[in-house]
């Protein structure tokens, strides 16, 4: 290639070369026949110069708003389900309105006393019929109107028992209040339990001498002694030569005694347990006594203990009383009755 482009070079240098003499040497303008056209050169590309600067374009003015068009409305859309409304929270109550008038009093009526729930009071007044508001002023009259399973609820005070009390209405209950004391003025028993299911509760019960009785016989099956507090006067001398008082005695063969959270104190005996009675002596506190007499009885002991002064003995084991449960082992009778002092005399 670079051989044509010499020959082609040399091919134009010769031609001015003949121009300039023909000019030169034809003085007479005379127009010479054009020679053929000589074939053309071939020119080498040189590099690429840098790039210039981008020039900055003026922009031009803006042209006029076109006509605004008008769409048309589309067809209307399905209707949609119906919403769900949420019941907002429930404002604050307003204020309460005006007390109205009282309305006429009516007819004073009249209010039966309720056989089932008695009261006695020991100052009442005479003439009470039972009721609350007009309370029996004596136990005995309470007892003469008192229905099986009832309540006689004996109100703080001082009962002067002179003869002796006799229960004989299955499923009593005879209740003292806080302050309710039982003073015994007589020799005699104060309360004979005869009837199946009597419960004697919170009483106080002393004498005003130390008379050679217990506080409470037991003559009925499933009778109950409870939070009661029976004590004696003091005696002189050694317990062994006491007046021969106790808390209560049962009767041969009644079952099902319950003696629970009750307090024995200053009495010869705490209770006297005669031959086939049964029950449960349990949680109740003895001091100052000879203890409980177990005379040929079964009775389960639990958890009671003992004050000072201390008993002479907590728990007799007569002659004749049965060997083996509940008494035995002893070592677990003490343990379960506050480390009991017992006379095993079996």
């Amino acid at each position: 290639m670079e051989d044509n482009y010499q020959k082609a070079l040399n091919k134009i240098k010769n031609d001015i070369k003949f121009l300039k003499f023909s000019s030169c040497c034809d003085n007479r303008n005379v127009n010479g026949v054009t020679g053929p056209t000589g074939p053309q050169g071939i020119g080498v590309t040189g590099p690429t110069g840098p790039t210039g600067p981008q020039g900055i374009g003026v922009t031009g003015p803006t042209g006029p708003t076109g006509p605004q068009g008008i769409g048309v409305t589309g067809p209307t859309g399905p209707t949609g389900s119906p919403g769900i409304s949420i019941t907002g929270p429930t404002g604050p109550i307003g204020p309460t309105g005006a007390t109205g008038p009282i309305g006429p009093t009516g007819a004073t009526g009249t209010v039966e006393p309720n056989p089932y729930n008695l009261y006695v009071l020991s100052n009442a007044g005479p003439g009470g019929d039972g009721s609350q508001l007009a309370p029996f002023q004596t136990i005995e009259q309470a007892l003469a109107v008192a229905q099986p399973n009832g309540i006689i609820n004996v109100l703080s005070g001082t009962y002067s028992i002179t003869q002796q009390i006799a229960l004989n209405i299955p499923g009593l209950i005879l209740k003292g209040r806080a302050g309710t004391l039982i003073l015994l003025q007589a020799s005699l028993v104060p309360f004979l339990c005869n009837s199946d299911n009597i419960t004697i509760n919170g009483f106080t019960m002393t004498s005003d001498n130390p008379y050679p009785v217990e506080f409470i016989q037991i003559g009925g099956n499933n009778n109950q002694i409870l939070n009661c507090q029976i004590y004696g006067p003091n005696q002189p001398g050694d317990s062994s030569t006491w007046v021969v008082n106790r808390g209560f005695v049962t009767q041969n063969s009644i079952t099902n005694l319950l003696v629970r959270n009750n307090i024995f104190h200053t009495l010869r005996q705490s209770a006297y347990l005669n031959p086939n009675s049964t029950g449960t002596i349990m949680d109740n506190v003895t001091y100052n006594t000879r203890g409980f007499v177990v005379d040929q009885a079964s009775f389960l002991f639990s958890g009671n203990s003992w004050g000072i002064p201390e008993n002479a003995v907590d728990i007799a084991l007569l002659a004749g009383t049965q060997v083996g449960a509940p008494y035995d082992p002893l070592t677990a009778l003490e343990e379960s009755n506050s480390s009991a002092t017992i006379s095993d005399q079996r």
